[in-house]
């Protein structure tokens, strides 16, 4: 369990791209429930203020597809959990509470950004995302994973621990404060990373965790509604 002091708004730069954690204090970047294609002008707003660039986001559905973006704002609303682009002034975002968002760069210029909850991992997200970033042109690819539930807060069933380590290996396993058995989604994010070929050493953490996070919102330790965001663009 790790505990940032603020929320990461200042844009990190990783390869070729910048990436944005927005946390409470940017204010709700999501639909409060609504997951119609048109923003309420007060969301659209706050997203122009972490990235002053047509978003592409996404009707997120913990699944494996990944969405193509051929110009700034193509896609937004899309039935998926990541985005891909090639293309310059281009923003893809994610919205997350606890589920890890992850975003990813190489040199040639290729970005994408991935929902990665557990059901997300399981199905091959991450492996996906790389696999569509390296059909638009990426070899060294770069990633960094942002605010997430951390393994202290993340007490997790046995059955689905077993699928996720029968899968990505023990290295996921872990436990809680309480001494429970955990989910280490930071750690099953790198392991599906891993496998989809990238360095080690090319894997990102900011290290929040968003159910101790002051900062950040939580549905898993506070039951919040709201979510951040996640964006990279070039």
């Amino acid at each position: 369990m790790t505990q940032e002091g603020a929320a990461l708004l200042s844009p990190l730069s990783l390869s070729s791209a910048q990436v944005a954690f927005t946390g409470r204090a940017e204010g709700d970047m999501g639909h409060s429930g609504d997951p119609v294609v048109t923003v309420r002008p007060d969301v659209a707003d706050r997203r122009r203020s972490a990235a002053d660039l047509p978003w592409t986001w996404l009707r997120q559905v913990h699944g494996a597809r990944v969405t193509r973006v051929e110009g700034p704002g193509d896609g937004a609303g899309s039935r998926a959990d990541a985005a891909v682009s090639a293309e310059a002034g281009c923003a893809l975002a994610v919205l997350t509470a606890d589920c890890a968002p992850v975003a990813l760069a190489s040199p040639e210029g290729v970005i994408g950004v991935a929902h990665a909850g557990w059901r997300g991992v399981l199905a091959g997200i991450l492996e996906a995302t790389v696999a569509e970033m390296r059909a638009l042109g990426a070899t060294g690819i770069e990633a960094v994973i942002g605010p997430c539930v951390r393994p202290g807060c993340y007490a997790f069933g046995p059955t689905e621990l077993d699928q996720v380590s029968g899968r990505l290996g023990d290295t996921v396993r872990a436990t809680t404060t309480a001494g429970d058995p955990a989910l280490d989604l930071p750690a099953a994010a790198r392991a599906a990373l891993a496998e989809a070929g990238l360095d080690p050493l090319d894997i990102g953490d900011v290290g929040t965790c968003t159910a101790c996070s002051p900062h950040h919102f939580s549905w898993r330790a506070r039951k919040e509604q709201q979510r951040q965001a996640a964006v990279i663009w070039r």
